[in-house]
C-alpha cells in the first residue's frame, strides 16, 4: 500500500493549493523597508498579507504584528507587558509554560477542572490573592485534547482586576470561528503552519492601547516588536492560508462529524480505550485517546508501519513521545498518560482515511489483545 493518511493536522497541516506558488512569487520581491520601486512593491504585498490575516481573526490590520510562529508570539506576549505576576493553568503549550521570562516573574498555576478546562473560579480566587497587576494568559483550544476554554469568562473576570489577558489561539484559528472583539482578549498569537501555511511564520494581536516591550532589539519593523526583515515569502504564503481558512469554516461540521464518527467506532471495538475532554465543547477536528497499557510510541510506530501518521500527544518535544502534561494536569495516572495518542483531522481528511486508521487501529489492538497485553473491560 503506497498511499498514507496524515492524521496529524494539530502538528502541522499539510500546505494548502496556492500557498507555495505564492511564496515562490514573493521570494522575488525586494525588502519591504526599501523605499524604491521594489520595496514598495514588497510593502504593499505585505500590507496586503496582513489585511487578510487580520481578517481571520477580526482584528484591525494594525493590530497585526508578523512573527517566525506561535513560539515566538507567545514569548514576545508574556515578555513584553511587563507585569511581573503571570497566571497560566498547567494545562498550557510549552511554549507559554517553559517561556523564559526576563526579571523577576510570580508565576502561579490556576486548577483546571476534569477536561482541562480552567475553573473560572479558581481564576477569581487567584486573581483576589494579589493585588499586583497581572497577566493572564489562557490557551483558546487545548493542542491535545482540543478542549475549549471559557475565554469572555476568563477576560471578564482578569479585565474586572485590572489583569491583561493573552490567549494562545494557535490551534483554534481556522477550526472554530475566532473574533477577537467577542472574546475581548489584548494580546493573540496565531501560527501560519497550522492553518495549511508554510512553517515559520506567525502573528501577534496586539490590542490598540496595549503597550508591549520589544524582545529583542534591532530596527523598527514590525512596530519595532519584531525588528529584523520580515519573512515576506512566509507572510504572503500565511496570506493565502488565512483566506482559505476563512472560507473554508464551515467545512468543519463534517470534519466533526468525521472525528465523532471514528470515535463512536473505536469505542464500539475497544471499550477499555479513555477518551479525553469529551465532557466539554472541543475543536471539531481532534480527538485524544489512551489504549491502557500500551504505550503511544508503540501505537505511533506501528501505525506509522501501515502508512497512517497521529502522533503521541504533542508534536513540540523534537520528535519524542512522552507522557502528556496536560492529562496529568487533568489527573491521569501515568500509564494512561503515556498511552494516549492524538489523531487530528483538516482539510484534506476524508472518510476513506479515518475507515483505514480505525482498521488499522483496531487491529493493532486485537494482536496485543491476543498477546496479552490488552484487557478487554470497559474503562
Amino acid at each position: 500500500m503506497t498511499s498514507t493518511v496524515y492524521l496529524d493536522f494539530n502538528a502541522s497541516a499539510p500546505i494548502r493549493p496556492g500557498v507555495a506558488e505564492a511564496m515562490t512569487a514573493a521570494a522575488g520581491r525586494g525588502n519591504p523597508s526599501s523605499v524604491h520601486a521594489a520595496g514598495r512593491a514588497a510593502r504593499a504585498l505585505m500590507e496586503d498579507s496582513r489585511e487578510i490575516v487580520a481578517a481571520l481573526i477580526g482584528a484591525k490590520p494594525s493590530e497585526v504584528v508578523f512573527t517566525s510562529g506561535g513560539t515566538e508570539s507567545n514569548h514576545i506576549a508574556l515578555n513584553g507587558t511587563g507585569r511581573k505576576r503571570i497566571l497560566l493553568t498547567a494545562a498550557e503549550h510549552l511554549s507559554v509554560r517553559n517561556a523564559g521570562l526576563r526579571g523577576h516573574v510570580d508565576r502561579g498555576f490556576v486548577a483546571v477542572d476534569a477536561n482541562g478546562v480552567i475553573n473560572p473560579g479558581a481564576l477569581e480566587a487567584a486573581l483576589c490573592e494579589d493585588d499586583t497587576p497581572a497577566l493572564v494568559t489562557v490557551m483558546l483550544a487545548n493542542n491535545e485534547t482540543g478542549a475549549i476554554s471559557p475565554m469572555a469568562e476568563v477576560v471578564a473576570l482578569a479585565h474586572a482586576h485590572g489583569a491583561i489577558v493573552h490567549c494562545d489561539a494557535v490551534q483554534a484559528v481556522g477550526k472554530i470561528p475566532v473574533d477577537v472583539e467577542s472574546l475581548g482578549v489584548d494580546l493573540l498569537s496565531i501560527s501560519a503552519h497550522k492553518i495549511g501555511g508554510p512553517q515559520g511564520v506567525g502573528a501577534l494581536f496586539v490590542r490598540d492601547g496595549v503597550r508591549l516591550r520589544p524582545s529583542v532589539r534591532g530596527g523598527g519593523q514590525e512596530k519595532g516588536l519584531r525588528p529584523g526583515t520580515e519573512n515576506l515569502p512566509g507572510i504572503a504564503g500565511f496570506s493565502v492560508a488565512a483566506g482559505m481558512a476563512k472560507r473554508d469554516l464551515t467545512s468543519h461540521m463534517t470534519i466533526a462529524a468525521l472525528r465523532d464518527r471514528m470515535e463512536a467506532d473505536i469505542g464500539a471495538h475497544a471499550p477499555e480505550a479513555v477518551f479525553f475532554a469529551k465532557g466539554c465543547e472541543r475543536l471539531p477536528n481532534t480527538s485524544c485517546f489512551a489504549l491502557p497499557g500500551v504505550s503511544a510510541e508503540t501505537q505511533v510506530m506501528a501505525l506509522d508501519l501501515e502508512g497512517v501518521m497521529i502522533s503521541g500527544g504533542a508534536a513540540c518535544s523534537s520528535g519524542k513521545v512522552a507522557p502528556s502534561h496536560v492529562l496529568k494536569a487533568i489527573g491521569a495516572d501515568d500509564d494512561t498518560a503515556s498511552s494516549a495518542i492524538r489523531v487530528s483531522l483538516g482539510w484534506s481528511s476524508d472518510a476513506a482515511g479515518i475507515e483505514r486508521f480505525v482498521s488499522a487501529w483496531c487491529g493493532l489492538r486485537d494482536r496485543l489483545r491476543k498477546n496479552g497485553k490488552v484487557t478487554a473491560t470497559a474503562a
